[in-house]
């Protein structure tokens, strides 16, 4: 059986601007169908680290948010708190951050932003999944409190999944920090000494103070971990400049993957036919929009999709920047040409597949997909 997703692509004329045929598109993916009046519906999205730019704009957000009130809904915009320490990592300076991005309360037509976990990530409620890595999973409980939720991510390549998108977004995104921990708690790093160069990047960053220098024989400072410290979050994996921070990639990164699709399980439980998707395939950059910086984007700008298949609208995804000519000059240094996999070219060691294949077998979607595409409204020639 396959799903629907609905693509829009990126061409706006002088009848439909872009955020019109955002709002088409919402609509003939069927968003009235899946609110009901008075609703009290989640908007997950990623609000980015202050300095990223690669977040989706707040303007096409507010079209989202314009559309769920049209359905009688009462919209609320929301994100749990991060793990590793940044500007998001309680309720104040996330909403800070917030608000500094351009998703303020005027700008977002009066609706209010909620963080899912409370003001220390501690508000979270446990969900019974039953599965093999995870009994119970532990979630924002503003997230489960909702009445309806409709997931908006930003489709970009990741350092552990390969490729964040709606997947991501859910099961580590609506994760309470417990959560995001115990999905992260098999990741341990370790340091290549001979390309570290003592500069404390990793050692400044790392939430459990986890991480020391110590001089060797030939008294150079190098970092070390320990281990019974160590949290899992990876933040030192994406903070070294000279990427001497490695993981046990085959061990690790398919539980990891595992995990967070049974997370997204949990988050999904109690909302069968209540949940609408939406991937926005812009500036899609290498890394995830947790870094206060945004590198270049790997390929062109592709467009956005739609669908109430979680599964079959990321599958879509990645086949849509597969199929794209890489951009030169970027971080992104094999596998260039159309139809070759970009995400294994950014991470050779990272099997992204397997998240869509596990969620596959939670039943959380399928891979088959049709891809339905709107057709740009244009004035006929005389």
């Amino acid at each position: 059986m396959t799903a629907d997703v609905y693509f829009m692509d990126l061409e706006a004329t002088s009848k439909e601007n872009l955020p019109e045929k955002l709002l088409r598109l919402v609509k003939k993916t069927g968003l009235a169908q899946r609110l009901d009046k008075n609703d009290l519906t989640a908007v997950k999205i990623h609000f980015g680290e202050q300095g990223n730019t690669a977040y989706i704009r707040p303007v096409f957000i507010r079209k989202i948010i314009l559309a769920i009130k049209e359905c009688g809904a009462s919209p609320f915009l929301t994100d749990a708190n991060t793990l590793y320490l940044g500007t998001r990592s309680d309720s104040v300076s996330h909403i800070h951050t917030a608000i500094e991005n351009g998703f303020s309360y005027s700008s977002m037509d009066s609706t209010p932003i909620i963080i899912a976990d409370g003001l220390r990530g501690k508000n979270e409620t446990a969900v019974m999944v039953g599965q093999k890595n995870c009994e119970h999973v532990y979630i924002g409980s503003e997230i489960i409190n909702s009445d309806s939720l409709v997931s908006v991510a930003h489709f970009k390549g990741h350092e552990l999944s390969g490729f964040g998108g709606t997947l991501k977004n859910l099961g580590m995104g609506c994760a309470s920090r417990r959560g995001k921990l115990d999905q992260h708690s098999n990741v341990s790093p370790k340091i290549k000494r001979k390309t570290c160069i003592g500069c404390r990047e990793c050692e400044n960053h790392c939430p459990s103070q986890a991480i020391y220098l110590k001089e060797n024989k030939l008294k150079e400072k190098k970092a070390y971990i320990d281990k019974t410290k160590c949290i899992g979050c990876a933040e030192c994996i994406v903070r070294c400049p000279t990427e001497s921070v490695n993981i046990n990639w085959n061990q690790t990164v398919p539980v990891f993957l595992e995990k967070m699709m049974e997370y997204t399980l949990g988050v999904l439980k109690d909302k069968k036919n209540k949940t609408l998707f939406i991937n926005f395939i812009t500036d899609i950059a290498p890394k995830c929009d947790c870094l206060p910086y945004s590198e270049a984007p790997i390929v062109n700008n592709v467009g956005v999709l739609a669908s109430t298949d979680p599964v079959a609208i990321d599958q879509a995804g990645a086949d849509l920047v597969n199929q794209q000519q890489a951009l030169p000059n970027t971080s992104l240094k094999t596998n260039h040409k159309p139809g070759e996999d970009k995400f294994k070219g950014l991470y050779p060691s990272v099997d992204w597949e397997h998240q869509l294949d596990y969620a596959e077998s939670l039943s959380l979607g399928t891979r088959k997909y049709k891809l339905i595409k709107l057709k740009t409204l244009a004035y006929k020639k005389s």
